[in-house]
């Protein structure tokens, strides 16, 4: 996938200095880019990186309009106001890609034309076979996981059939001249109360591991209020905070009824409610294309890829293209030393595939590791309920040869 991938576009106005005018038109957000294109010429009047960035500020123009000025390096001021839907809602989205590309320029090494694309193509290779056989055993885990829940329902019917035996027996037993016999045919509230094995539930029993966590500008029902917050994958649920990690919502996983991507960078989430509006969260991140195939994993058919969106699965780590900025290159003094310093092992291609798929092995582990976890607890209520069943039908046996 492109890294140029439109993020976001918001109408506004730009000040051109020169001309001392405000020009309507539209301003457009890549993962490493910021444009302004003109309304009526179609022109682009500002392309500046977003590396080139130094400051980005909210500002008022003549004291009145609200603004945003964003400083490029050179004390080059550029001032857009006419935000829509807001100003609030512009400048959190480009803040925060902004920061988020300050953060991964510190931590991504010098690029180099040439690389050692076999070690990492290796290394992937082993890597998605190693997914493959943890899908693979996570299905049969999970298929394994529906028939302890079935035979658990059929001992819950045989305990049924056993209550009916044992009164059709004590009736039997029963004298014909004892006058008490319709008696023997308790009503539910008069049987006497025995212990149910515990069924197996859906929900993890162990700790909630974390999955992925990664900060996003969070948006609610309506568009226009959009704040900073924190977007986290647990393997039971997902989690959406505000930026002073205060809890906004929970969205247990049987709960989510629909994940839509809209890019690689949007995603929004939703639970359908009965008899009240349904909760709806849009989330955007530059970090999203490291949570995507990890929700692929989680909700694997309630995902639905819309959009620039359609060709992320099949496009792999170039969606990730933020990650990918290239720091300049060493001076010519000690050459030799620094080539063999900022040599890397793997390519930032394979780096970021190898990461994603990391990802997913991660979830595919802890959603594994609460699988055999629920399924402990089903071969625990099995085991107490098949004793109790043999006790019960040796009984019965014993009655039934006394009566013959």
């Amino acid at each position: 996938m492109s890294r140029d991938v439109c993020v976001h576009s918001w109408s506004c106005s730009y000040y051109l200095a020169l001309e001392k005018r405000w020009v309507p038109g539209r301003l457009s957000l890549t993962p490493r880019t910021l444009k302004f294109t003109a309304d009526r010429a179609g022109e682009v009047l500002v392309g500046l990186p977003l590396a080139s960035v130094v400051e980005i500020r909210k500002e008022t123009s003549h004291f009145i309009f609200s603004a945003i000025t964003i400083l490029e390096r050179g004390h080059l001021k550029h001032w857009f106001s006419s935000l829509r839907p807001s100003r609030n809602v512009v400048f959190s989205v480009v803040e925060h890609f902004w920061r988020e590309l300050l953060l991964s320029r510190q931590g991504t090494a010098t690029e180099l034309a040439s690389s050692t694309p076999a070690r990492g193509q290796e290394l992937i290779g082993l890597m998605t076979s190693s997914q493959r056989r943890l899908e693979d055993t996570a299905k049969v885990l999970h298929h394994q996981g529906e028939q302890l829940d079935s035979v658990m329902k059929g001992l819950e019917k045989m305990e049924s059939d056993l209550d009916v035996a044992d009164r059709l027996l004590t009736e039997l037993e029963s004298p014909s001249w004892w006058p008490f016999s319709s008696k023997l045919w308790k009503t539910p509230e008069e049987a006497k109360p025995r212990e149910i094995a515990p069924v197996a539930t859906s929900e993890p029993c162990g700790k909630e591991g974390v999955v992925i966590q990664v900060p996003a500008v969070v948006s609610g029902r309506a568009e226009s209020h959009t704040q900073p917050g924190q977007l986290t994958v647990l393997v039971s649920a997902l989690e959406i905070h505000d930026s002073n990690a205060t809890l906004l919502h929970r969205f247990r996983r049987g709960e989510v009824d629909s994940v839509r991507v809209h890019s690689p960078y949007e995603v929004s989430v939703r639970q359908r409610c009965i008899g009240k509006p349904d909760v709806a969260f849009r989330l955007l991140s530059a970090r999203m294309p490291e949570v995507i195939p990890v929700l692929e994993v989680q909700f694997s058919e309630k995902v639905e890829l819309l959009g620039d969106a359609a060709g992320l699965s099949s496009s792999g780590p170039a969606a990730s293209g933020l990650m990918g900025c290239a720091a300049p290159a060493g001076g010519p003094e000690g050459g030799q030393p620094q080539l063999q310093r900022a040599q890397p092992l793997l390519s930032e291609g394979d780096a970021q595939q190898l990461t994603q798929i990391l990802s997913k092995l991660k979830g595919l582990a802890l959603d594994t590791e609460a699988e055999l976890e629920r399924q402990d607890v089903a071969l625990d209520g099995i085991t107490t309920a098949v004793e109790h069943a043999t006790l019960t039908t040796d009984k019965h046996i014993r009655r039934m040869k006394r009566l013959a």
